[in-house]
């Protein structure tokens, strides 16, 4: 199959690259870099040596549509410029946010300009997503936020374990999250043996996301309060999430509540006993380790989820996704163990 990347010079862009590289039913026809049209890739990406000589091509819709899927990894607001001109029959996945909102209000809120709608959310771990995934062909990738924090709630709302009301969530991101734009604030000298809060007070824009989603599966309200931290390191995402418990329970059983709904799922790993989620440990990967606690002492469920922001959070979840839409197999190209510390 015949596929582009528009947006390949970016830190998800270039996590693209590498996993299609070896995909074993993609073939990458089209590579596009708005600003480094004509540059080598091996330039931006000097890891990708198997792209060496071949250059980003510019942005052209008449290239995209020679291809039979998409790939955008752009920011906000660009991916719906173009959407509009692509042939209808073309799938896409976009990795930006254009597409996530069901809410206009909070398009505007969050995010301002123009509101473009909403596709299918692609996030095939929490209930029901899978199938709608695979019946579709245009497909919203989630925040990479976004993604830890759904998939660490998930089970505790669908069996009624916590208060929807009032979810707690403090997690930290490595560097990359932010993007590949120059910033004063992402300086190796500024970002080095420092942690830092950012968007603080609950404007983090996956808010409005995180809600929405948790909101379907607990099938009504739900309210986060959403602490984003910036850690030295150039990827990666610790999300802790918590709640006030519903009825008592120990960890114990908190622990196989989580383990029965994710026991099919190749991606999700509950770990054992008191082994806690490193980042290290998914790396490269596009995996969610998750442990899970009950505090005895405030009555509240502790939720630990890590993952790669530039895979399950970016790349390597919109491969996942794109596998379900062409309907191959779920894990082509993919792999659930990271490269380690």
């Amino acid at each position: 199959m015949k596929i582009g990347i528009v947006g390949a010079s970016g830190y998800s862009g270039g996590e693209l690259l590498r996993l299609l590289d070896r995909h074993p039913f993609f073939n990458i026809e089209y590579i596009a870099a708005g600003s480094q049209a004509g540059s080598l890739i091996t330039e931006v990406h000097p890891h990708l040596v198997t792209f060496t000589g071949r250059a980003f091509e510019a942005t052209q819709v008449s290239r995209m549509n020679e291809c039979e899927l998409i790939f955008f990894a752009l920011p906000h607001g660009e991916s719906a410029k173009l959407i509009a001109s692509l042939a209808p029959e073309i799938k896409v996945i976009d990795l930006g946010a254009d597409f996530r909102l069901n809410s206009p209000a909070a398009w505007e809120k969050y995010y301002g300009g123009p509101y473009a709608g909403s596709w299918v959310y692609g996030l095939p771990e929490i209930a029901g997503q899978r199938e709608k995934i695979a019946q579709s062909t245009r497909v919203a990738n989630p925040g990479c936020y976004a993604t830890a924090i759904a998939v660490a709630a998930t089970p505790a709302l669908v069996h009624g374990m916590i208060d929807a009301g009032d979810i707690v969530v403090v997690a930290a991101s490595g560097t990359t999250g932010a993007g590949r734009k120059a910033s004063t604030t992402l300086l190796g000298s500024e970002v080095m043996g420092s942690l830092t809060s950012y968007k603080f007070g609950g404007v983090h824009q996956h808010t409005p996301e995180i809600e929405e989603t948790l909101g379907i599966v607990a099938g009504g309200f739900v309210k986060i309060s959403f602490t984003p931290i910036l850690a030295p390191m150039p990827r990666g995402i610790l999300a802790t999430v918590t709640s006030k418990l519903t009825s008592p329970m120990s960890t114990l059983e908190a622990q196989e509540i989580y383990r029965a709904y994710f026991a099919d799922e190749e991606f999700v790993t509950v770990l054992g006993g008191d082994a806690l989620p490193k980042t290290s440990a998914v790396l490269g990967s596009n995996s969610v380790q998750i442990q899970v606690a009950v505090d005895s002492h405030t009555d509240r469920l502790i939720v630990s989820a890590a993952m790669d922001n530039l895979g399950k959070g970016a790349a390597s979840q919109a491969i996942q996704n794109a596998n379900l839409v062409v309907g191959i197999a779920e894990n082509s190209g993919l792999s659930a163990v990271g490269i380690g510390s």
